[in-house]
């Protein structure tokens, strides 16, 4: 003991107080270097919080210590010890064994001559060597104080760097939302996990001069107390915000600013000139300035992301609603209802989604079916509106139909009008091989093509035409099964007439 001197007055300990601790390693095979250690840090206090000793007399004790604790903050570690270079090997064990390198590690001896200043700095991944006959009571707080307060900083900026590598992950995951739905529920996802949140969270879009007038939010998202199904995050009342809550939505929006209160975030985002996204977080604990940090980089991310969503989404759905007009008109250029193109389109999208096609796949189809007779624009009105039997001079001309309408929509690259040129080419072939405009047979005819012919028979047999009246159900059915093999396809033959309420279904909701 006789080398380790203190020259300062020692006061006793105080009582241990429960709060949140500095952990501090004392690593010494000297009993008393331990005993003495904690008397003069006792009362030692950083940001509020206390140290709380370990203990370990080897360097092998040492190594088990940081096994079992992954937030030692300062290890003050003697060099000579079971061996004259324990220490050094230790500290090595710890920066390039267990990568720690956040842990502050100070070394002490009692035989400077052993382990050199100068080499042992230059060589060894330490934060500070002492002589144990240099450290007074004074200096031991002093380098104490230091070294945590690194530890501390090293832990901010660590915590930081996390932070936002998940922001980054967060936010990829969310961008490859397919439409503004998933979009909300990707966001509020990420945010639940990206801050371990415990309560409750909305996102809202908003146009600015309704919402001041009118409170209109629309809820895109929802979680926590807000589903009113806790089995189905998708259920949830928009009209049902709690008054507190739209209080605080209206205050966002009339200050034009995020707002923070003790336990809720409201992320105010202008994506532009009328439309706003809300992002309103309810949580159990305060959010500290980190935290706050990061939700307000996630968020601006996320509005970002909205902004070129909704712009896409509108895109699409312009394209998809032209081109359920174009159907329309053809339709009705042919003196055929209208309703027969929604019909197609929604048999065709339950066929797909019977033979287990991907979402985005049974979207497109849906979109392309009512392309299908798109060729009829190039065909004389004498011989559509023909009421009786077309003559065989007629006839080829209304088989040209199919290669027009491919031909008009062949030079796309786009899915849909992909499909809808496979469509219009394929949709008149039969299985057997009769059909036009190529007597394509079986399996070499495009599944698309096989889906639209029998599709579109079984409409049109259930509907009125200038040359026929509609037949019922059991007339449909019982012609769609002596069809099976010759003009459809056995396998949807058997979809249709397993499924035949569904499909009927359809076609009573949207009547002539």
């Amino acid at each position: 003991m006789s080398d380790f001197l203190f020259i300062d007055d020692v006061e006793e300990p105080k009582e241990d107080v429960a709060k949140a601790t500095w952990k501090l390693l004392v690593i010494d095979d000297e009993a008393e270097i331990h005993s003495v250690t904690r008397l003069v840090l006792s009362d030692v206090e950083i940001d509020g919080y206390q140290l709380e000793f370990l203990s370990a007399y080897s360097a092998d004790e040492a190594k088990r210590m940081f096994d079992e604790h992954n937030d030692i903050a300062i290890a003050l570690v003697d060099v000579v010890m079971e061996t004259d270079h324990a220490g050094l090997e230790l500290v090595r064990w710890i920066r390039e064994t267990k990568q720690n390198h956040a842990t502050r590690l100070i070394l002490r001896t009692g035989q400077p001559g052993q382990a050199p200043e100068e080499s042992v700095i230059k060589d060894y991944d330490i934060n500070d060597y002492k002589s144990k006959t240099e450290l007074t009571a004074t200096k031991l707080k002093t380098i104490t104080y230091s070294a945590i307060r690194s530890y501390r900083d090293i832990l901010f900026i660590e915590r930081h760097r996390r932070g936002l590598m998940q922001v980054i992950e967060s936010t990829s995951l969310v961008l490859k939302s397919k439409t503004l739905f998933h979009f909300g529920s990707a966001v509020l996802k990420q945010l639940v996990e990206l801050f371990q949140l415990e309560g409750s969270a909305m996102y809202i879009t908003t146009l600015t001069e309704d919402v001041l007038r009118h409170q209109s939010f629309n809820v895109l998202a929802a979680t926590g107390d807000f589903v009113t199904n806790e089995h189905n995050e998708d259920d949830f009342d928009h009209t049902k915000i709690p008054d507190n809550v739209k209080l605080l939505l209206k205050k966002a929006l009339e200050e034009k600013k995020t707002l923070v209160t003790e336990n809720c975030y409201v992320g105010f985002y202008a994506t532009d000139s009328r439309s706003v996204s809300l992002l309103y977080v309810q949580h159990e604990k305060p959010l500290d300035e980190i935290e706050k940090g990061l939700l307000e980089v996630f968020a601006t991310n996320i509005a970002l992301t909205f902004e070129n969503l909704t712009i896409k989404e509108e895109i699409q759905e312009t394209q998809k609603e032209l081109i359920f007009i174009i159907g329309d008109a053809i339709e009705q250029r042919s003196k055929e209802t209208g309703s027969h193109v929604k019909r197609v389109s929604l048999i065709c999208e339950l066929m797909a989604k019977k033979l287990g096609f991907e979402t985005e796949y049974v979207e497109a189809l849906k979109h392309a079916a009512p392309l299908h007779d798109l060729g009829k624009i190039a065909i004389p009105e004498s011989i559509l509106h023909k009421p009786g039997k077309l003559n065989p001079e007629e006839w080829t001309v209304m088989q040209t139909h199919a290669q027009v309408g491919h031909d008009l929509l062949a030079g796309s690259n786009k899915i849909i009008a992909r499909l809808g040129a496979e469509i219009s080419l394929c949709h008149h072939e039969k299985w057997d091989g009769s059909g036009y405009p190529r007597q394509l047979a079986g399996e070499d005819i495009p599944l698309v093509g096989r889906i639209m012919a029998i599709t579109d028979v079984f409409d049109a047999l259930g509907s009125k035409r200038s040359y026929k009246e509609p037949w019922n159900n059991h007339e449909i059915k019982a012609f769609i099964l002596e069809q099976k093999g010759k003009h459809f396809d056995p396998k949807l033959v058997d979809i249709l007439i397993e499924n035949f309420d569904e499909f009927v279904e359809i076609r009573n909701n949207y009547p002539d």
